[in-house]
């Protein structure tokens, strides 16, 4: 594989300095005597002390999650792209995002590549899942694998320090840090260009930098447990010829607690399946809340969880287990966070009247 090379003058300088113990010079004076000889530095091996990174710092944190993160490159007929994934498991399962790899479903070639630059074959394992952009990736007969800590989304708060790892621009093992910097942000999933509105992540917002490469890795707390999974960025305008833009400080992790459940789901089914209420929404409804669409009640499935909680068309849902609702977006994100057989309360207006009912909720195959 080919690597990108990043030259800087001073970095090359840096390291031929790093290499040799003392530089031995010869120092001429204006009075034209003879060079004397001088020694710069220290010769002979080093006897600085080696500084210890105490736990819990970045330095520490990284040591920890580096050996877990793996690139993952995507070749096809046209060229290619190179995005990063978790290893979850000593089997050889590695957690990755669908967009990264879903060119190969057209018969791109899929190769996994590991800290130590060695690499191997990946193989996709059953339905990867579109809705919250997530796949499985297997390599066979690897030893020595070293899968992540998986840790808790649920705990994280805002302001709460974070490190993302990943290979953005093709630069493998990349640390970047920052802090969580909103909770519960509704995101089309990268993988939504079909255009299904459904497609909405329940993001964590940070602003530890991610760029293009950074999908599929590690979204860190200072423990060096895996609280996300990067996914996507925010950008100003790109450049013009590639039609991508860098870090503006808003990167977005699918939770892990959410990856966690669909990882299960497709390792014993082979699919992943989320939560759903049965309606339709009216996308075109800018009031506050989320519309239930054509109040004729087609929106919303005969039987189905709104249908069983008294829910009709045209009602407006404001609040979720209390939490209030001002989009379609964040009433999907409110779903988006629980399992399917989770109950969740709602509120709604109809006719002028607030009303409030439990929906058991359903389930649908992502695909």
């Amino acid at each position: 594989m080919t690597w990108p090379v990043v030259a800087l003058t001073a970095g090359i300088a840096a390291v031929f300095a790093g290499t040799v113990g003392g530089l031995v010079v010869h120092a001429a004076d204006d009075s034209g005597a003879a060079p004397k000889t001088v020694t710069l530095g220290q010769t002979g091996a080093s006897t600085a002390p080696v500084v210890a990174r105490s736990q819990g710092s970045v330095a520490a944190v990284a040591a920890k999650i580096l050996p877990s993160v793996v690139s993952i490159e995507v070749r096809t007929g046209s060229g290619g792209d190179t995005g990063t994934g978790i290893v979850i498991s000593s089997a050889g399962y590695i957690l990755t995002n669908n967009h990264v790899v879903s060119a190969v479903a057209s018969g791109g070639k899929l190769t996994v590549v590991f800290p130590d630059k060695t690499s191997a074959k990946g193989t996709i394992v059953g339905h990867p899942d579109p809705v919250s952009d997530l796949a499985l990736v297997r390599v066979a007969n690897v030893k020595g694998l070293r899968p992540a800590t998986l840790g808790s989304s649920s705990s994280l708060r805002v302001g709460d320090p974070v490190i993302a790892v990943g290979s953005p621009l093709g630069l493998a093992g990349t640390v970047t840090t920052g802090i969580v910097s909103a909770l519960d942000r509704p995101v089309a999933a990268s993988d939504s260009g079909s255009g299904n509105t459904d497609n909405i992540i329940d993001a964590i917002q940070t602003d530890a930098a991610i760029n293009p490469g950074n999908s599929g890795g590690p979204l860190v707390d200072m423990s060096g447990a895996v609280v996300g999974v990067n996914s996507a960025i925010a950008t100003l305008s790109g450049d013009a010829s590639t039609g991508q833009g860098g870090s503006i400080g808003l990167g977005f992790a699918i939770p892990i607690d959410q990856a966690k459940r669909i990882a299960t789901e497709i390792l014993k089914r082979g699919f992943a399946t989320h939560a759903v209420i049965g309606v339709h929404l009216d996308t075109a409804f800018t009031g506050d809340g989320a519309k239930i669409a054509d109040p004729n009640g087609t929106a919303v499935t005969p039987g189905g969880p709104a249908d069983r909680a008294g829910l009709r068309g045209g009602d407006v849902i404001v609040a979720a287990n209390g939490e209030k609702i001002t989009s379609p977006e964040e009433l999907i994100v409110a779903i988006r966070k629980h399992a399917p057989g989770d109950r969740l309360t709602l509120t709604y207006l109809r006719g002028g009247h607030r009303h409030t009912t439990t929906v058991v909720l359903g389930s649908a195959r992502s695909e």
